[in-house]
């Protein structure tokens, strides 16, 4: 059990997290998830129509039109799933956790090999997926969404089906299938690899000059650095493939939003006459993996996969070296 002074650092330190990352994360979020196709497309008529949306080309771009359009709310959007998640965890250590272990950075996913992290990530996956797509959601609609009303938010996010059956958010086309490539190329691939090329880091020392091999290192760096250009598009995929709404009347495509009873009436930002950013239309969804990122391709180009690629691999080198 976790002392008062501890209990507070770590409080502390999941505000100041929540602060800075809130806003970095959801600009991310946002900018994978705009829809920017880069052909003509064809209005209710049949009408030939240029595409009429906001074009942002970089994730800043995406972090100043946030603020520019939506101020600070805006940038805070989806505080609230993170704040929940992140607090039942911090219960769990505050709970379950020695002080000791706090300190020293020992809570980490248990050591089983290879085939048993597999299985430990993902079944931390499937419990963490709702959360995702619900903070995904918040993120990219864009109404604005109360901090202290969850069941109101609820029936902005989801559809009455999704709110009937909420198991139905696990049968989301490709979404779980996107993830678990994404957890088996990290945990399968990269590390098994980092087993062959790197000695075993031990959490208390250094390796010994004679385990350590520069050109091992170089090796296993630059291979992480490719990895950019595998993990980045099944990153944009799963996000695209989360905001997607399920319903299941039987008059309209299983995939796509009701179009009765669907929403509530939201409110908006004051003197807001566009949206932050552009999404699909839901009655052409995606239905998997590979139809996704064919329709990206198809519509919007090869670099729309590959949007925010240098924050993935940002992250793909810090997990190589932690």
């Amino acid at each position: 059990m976790l002392g008062f002074l501890d209990t507070i650092v770590l409080l502390l330190s999941l505000g100041f997290s929540l602060a800075v990352l809130v806003p970095l994360s959801g600009a991310l979020v946002r900018f994978r998830a705009h829809y920017n196709p880069k052909g003509l497309q064809l209005d209710p008529e049949g009408d030939v129509q240029p595409h009429t949306g906001p074009v942002i080309s970089t994730y800043f771009g995406m972090l100043k039109r946030v603020y520019k359009i939506e101020g600070v709310p805006g940038l805070y959007k989806g505080l609230m799933p993170s704040l929940v998640s992140s607090a039942l965890i911090i219960l769990f250590m505050i709970a379950f956790l020695s002080e000791s272990n706090l300190r020293h950075g020992t809570y980490t996913a248990p050591d089983a090999g290879v085939l048993g992290t597999l299985f430990y990530s993902i079944f931390a996956m499937l419990v963490s997926l709702p959360q995702v797509i619900i903070t995904n959601r918040a993120i990219t609609t864009p109404a604005k969404l109360p901090y202290f009303n969850a069941l109101y938010s609820l029936r902005i996010l989801l559809t009455p089906t999704e709110r009937r059956r909420p198991w139905i958010l696990y049968l989301t086309p490709g979404l779980l299938a996107v993830q678990v490539v994404h957890i088996a190329y990290i945990v399968l691939f990269l590390r098994t690899l980092r087993m062959w090329i790197l000695p075993e880091f031990s959490p208390n020392s250094f390796p010994r000059q004679e385990d350590f091999s520069a050109v091992r290192l170089v090796i296993y760096f630059i291979i992480s650095l490719s990895s950019t250009a595998v993990l980045t598009p099944l990153e944009v995929i799963a996000i695209r493939l989360s905001i997607q709404r399920n319903h299941a009347a039987p008059e309209y495509n299983s995939v796509t939003q009701e179009e009765e009873g669907d929403a509530e009436y939201s409110a908006e930002y004051a003197g807001v006459e566009e949206d932050v950013i552009g999404l699909r239309t839901e009655r052409e969804p995606y239905i998997g993996l590979v139809d996704c990122a064919k329709h990206i391709i198809d519509e919007e180009g090869w670099s729309a996969l590959y949007r925010g690629w240098w924050i993935t691999m940002l992250g793909s080198l810090g997990g190589a070296f932690s």
